[in-house]
């Protein structure tokens, strides 16, 4: 477990507090029947963007606080336990791929906007079902173009991080640029984006996408971890107080053997995940290391306790009044986001010659 200073326990109470009373999971219900166009509340989205959690990953002289993604990931896990639909996590990853590209140009013009909640933007990479750094899209005289299959917040973003062949761009919304919304298991704003010669500002390279992804995959890995420790402590006052056979079901010894074995799962994810943040902040050599390692624990763990949660409830897990289902279907997402857990193990694998 990281150990943090002062101020980053008071941005995760704080963070903590703020999403329990005004982004409940009944908020995200309330959301989900809503179906907004951008896939948002906004004015949640400006409380955020008040609160600075826009800017925690960005500098401080374009309007951040430059906190680091160790902060990031304490914010993000919070608002994971409750299932909250924000666009926080693909807004300050984009703004991170702005603050290590080389354009000034985008850094003036959209990082204040990022760090202050004004504008959204999001990740374009993947082209395909699953997670691929060999893209197809292609830049031409600063024009893009190319089709991204599943871009997450993609429905409200005023810009887009798109991978290229050659790297990075930066592509504002407008022309040559179409969304179309896609429906997936989660409720959340997923999309299909199209660049037809969309004007592109070049960011970096490829070694600036295979970074930028890093980073992506750390920051989902903190949502998963909030929502598997939701999970956990639900399904937990859930069996000590449901009656069966005249017991409480938290006394019979085999439903305390599952319950145990999920908390040390979940202990060994926060180590992981705490622990891909911390070399992100470091700069250390191994940071694709210590992502694929968060990112494949996260998925294991995180679909063992959804999977617990729905069994453990019994009949109930599987309707929609319980929000056991919710966290499931929430899980299947995130799981595919930047890879799965085969895909990291693989990759964890290669990296270090196995």
């Amino acid at each position: 477990m990281a150990a943090l200073n002062d101020e980053q326990v008071m941005l995760r109470d704080m963070a903590r507090e703020w999403a329990d009373n005004e982004s409940p999971v009944t908020a995200f219900r309330k959301l989900r029947d809503a179906a907004p166009a951008t896939g948002f509340d906004p004015e949640a989205w400006g409380a955020i963007g008040q609160m600075g959690w826009g800017g925690i990953v960005i500098p401080e002289e374009f309007g951040g606080s430059a906190f680091g993604y160790l902060s990031l990931g304490l914010v993000v896990e919070q608002l994971g336990r409750n299932l909250a639909a924000s666009p926080l996590s693909s807004t300050a990853v984009a703004a991170s791929a702005i603050v290590m590209g080389k354009s000034d140009k985008a850094k003036q013009e959209w990082l204040p906007r990022l760090a202050s909640g004004e504008a959204v933007a999001t990740l374009a990479i993947d082209e395909g079902p699953t997670h691929n750094l060999s893209v197809q899209a292609k830049v031409t005289d600063g024009k893009l173009s190319g089709t991204k299959a599943f871009v997450a917040e993609g429905d409200g973003a005023d810009a887009f991080v798109v991978a290229a062949e050659d790297g990075l761009y930066l592509v504002a919304k407008g022309d040559g640029v179409t969304v179309t919304s896609r429906h997936m298991a989660d409720s959340r704003s997923h999309a299909e984006v199209r660049f037809d010669n969309a004007v592109a500002e070049k960011l970096g390279g490829i070694e600036l996408t295979a970074a930028v992804a890093d980073r992506a995959a750390a920051v989902t890995a903190a949502e998963m971890l909030g929502m598997a420790d939701s999970a956990f402590h639900q399904t937990l006052d859930y069996l000590k107080q449901r009656v069966q056979f005249g017991q409480v079901l938290s006394t019979f010894q085999a439903l305390q053997h599952r319950m145990a074995k999920m908390l040390t799962e979940l202990e060994l994810m926060r180590s992981t995940v705490e622990g891909a943040l911390e070399a992100i902040d470091a700069g250390r050599s191994d940071i694709d290391q210590a992502v694929s390692l968060a990112k494949a624990t996260a998925g294991d763990t995180l679909r063992l306790v959804t999977r617990e949660m729905v069994q453990l409830y019994g009949g109930v897990g599987m309707t929609d009044e319980y929000d056991a289902g919710l966290y499931l279907k929430r899980a299947a997402v995130l799981e595919a986001m930047w890879g799965n857990a085969a895909y990291h193990r693989d990759r964890f694998g290669r990296l270090n010659d196995y």
